[in-house]
């Protein structure tokens, strides 16, 4: 890219309302390129959308909240919010639609909004697909520097297991398929869209890519604990079990994919 690429930070929200004002503020003060944050708020009923709203008025330079004709760096912070659909996955891929149908994005990231991804570590990833010369960049918790300090035993151990797994099957090219810290770049996600409920899209993605031929990179980060509301992740040992069925079946296909006949 012959100027500074037009990244746009994907945030998918539901209930985050204590975490998004900082996320945001975070985010764009760590920015190296010009910056959109677009936050997808399914409908919180605790007000996060109000939230994002006050901060979107503060951070552009003028009241609008779509799109303008000189997106790059004009807009910072945009908002979408959808009361006919919801979940992880299709939240992301509609983030993701409009940062480039709209905002002619180069790079789009996304992350969880609850602050356990550092704000500081979107430059990097970026950074990563620029001086690497990659497609996707991967934030790791299971690579030398990067850690888990935010779940408890079960979950970092099933996500342990799940990560061996992948690996086994699929390639240790990555070492976190479950990682959900994501930078990629705009021709990538033209051709692979998002699919699954929750996390298994994470793992559908990175296999996809590598298939197709994407050049992907990791860089470790530590997860942090929950800032404030309540985890999604998992309630219990049953609500891991449900979650890691999908990820086993994600694997899976992916390997009969690659297996099947040209």
């Amino acid at each position: 890219m012959s100027q500074s690429p037009f990244v746009c930070t994907v945030l998918p929200t539901y209930n985050e309302r204590d975490n998004i004002g900082p996320l945001i503020t975070g985010i764009l003060a760590h920015a190296q390129t010009p910056h959109l944050v677009l936050v997808v708020d399914d409908n919180s009923p605790d007000g996060t959308a109000q939230i994002v709203e006050e901060v979107a008025a503060q951070a552009n330079q003028s009241g609008a909240m779509g799109a303008t004709d000189d997106a790059r760096g004009r807009v910072k912070v945009a908002l979408i919010c959808r009361t006919g659909e919801k979940g992880l996955t299709s939240a992301i891929q509609r983030g993701i639609d409009e940062a480039l149908d709209t905002y002619g994005a180069d790079i789009v990231t996304w992350m969880d909004c609850d602050l356990s991804m550092p704000p500081a570590d979107v430059p990097r990833l970026v950074a990563a697909l620029l001086e690497q010369d990659a497609d996707l960049a991967v934030g790791s918790r299971w690579i030398p520097g990067g850690a888990d300090v935010a779940h408890g035993l079960m979950a970092r151990t099933l996500s342990g297991v799940i990560n061996r797994f992948a690996m086994l099957l699929l390639g240790s090219h990555v070492h976190d398929y479950t990682s959900g810290f994501i930078a990629g770049r705009a021709a990538l996600f033209r051709r692979i869209r998002l699919r699954g409920d929750y996390g298994e899209y994470c793992i559908d993605l990175l296999g996809r890519a590598h298939q197709a031929g994407f050049r992907l990179v990791e860089l470790p980060y530590v997860c942090a604990p929950r800032n404030a509301g309540v985890s999604k992740t998992g309630a219990n040992l049953w609500d891991y079990l449900v979650k890691g069925r999908k990820y086993v079946a994600a694997v899976w296909r992916l390997r009969r994919r690659a297996n099947a006949p040209t």
